[in-house]
């Protein structure tokens, strides 16, 4: 049975972990979905919506009924697992050429809410809550979150999440910084798809690379910064976008970017 789904509606890619019965908790069977899913909506999409179906967005990873796998010495280790399949699978959404709108709904826990906040606009519906969950069940946190929680907001909330494993109401999320909107539950895929059907309709090409750029920013000193704007501005201003955004506005109509 499939555990993703694939919508396009315009240039937006709407991917919906499937798993409602388990409150879409992620399994390397899912994950081989979403990611040929990812695939396509990049031959085919100008934006991704990245959802969960049902009560929540994701539980974390699943841990029932599946074979704990081992290393050479025959001890156990869940590293393998990281290695082979969450892993790369976190670095292509990092490294994705179009912008991708994540919209929490409900739970997102554990690794479920690495995924959730590894989106460029991240969109929660007012019930929905962050929660690094792995203490619970003696693990560390994993899905890049130990690397990205404490540069989205300060080490202190980081370790906060992570040494308590508190719930982090979707409110306070976005009081700490942590996401971009906290909607009514009603509201959340309609906020979500405007938002992502805005940035289809824009220099998608170019916004891809402010994407990467702001990643690599992570991990850049000033130097090194200063110079990926001035390799990247030269790819840009290499692309059919920019040569009708400057018409554009020297004719004073809205642009027609093609993502080009």
């Amino acid at each position: 049975m499939a555990k993703a789904k694939y919508e396009l509606v315009g240039n937006v890619a709407v991917i919906t972990l499937a798993d409602p019965a388990t409150l879409n908790a992620i399994a390397p069977e899912m994950i081989a979905e979403v990611d040929a899913f990812i695939d396509r909506a990049v031959s085919e999409a100008r934006a991704i919506v990245l959802t969960g179906e049902g009560r929540g967005f994701s539980s974390g990873a699943n841990l029932a009924g599946r074979d704990r796998p081992t290393s050479e010495d025959g001890g156990i280790d869940l590293g393998i697992r990281l290695e082979e399949t969450y892993n790369p699978f976190v670095t292509k959404l990092r490294a994705l050429p179009i912008p991708i709108v994540t919209a929490v709904n409900g739970a997102a826990a554990g690794i479920g809410c690495s995924f959730a906040l590894l989106g460029d606009i991240i969109v929660a519906a007012e019930s929905a809550y962050f929660l690094q969950a792995f203490r619970r069940i003696g693990l560390v946190p994993d899905g890049s979150a130990t690397y990205h929680l404490p540069r989205m907001t300060t080490r202190a909330r980081a370790m906060e999440m992570m040494l308590l494993g508190e719930k982090l109401p979707a409110a306070k999320a976005l009081e700490w910084g942590l996401i971009n909107r906290c909607v009514p539950d009603a509201e959340l895929m309609a906020t979500a798809m405007a938002i992502a059907t805005e940035l289809s309709n824009g220099p998608t090409k170019t916004l891809g690379m402010i994407r990467q750029m702001v990643w690599r920013s992570l991990d850049a000193d000033w130097a090194e910064q200063l110079q990926d704007e001035r390799n990247t501005q030269r790819l840009a201003g290499r692309t059919e976008d920019f040569v009708e955004g400057v018409q554009a506005f020297f004719q004073k109509r809205p642009p027609n970017f093609k993502g080009a």
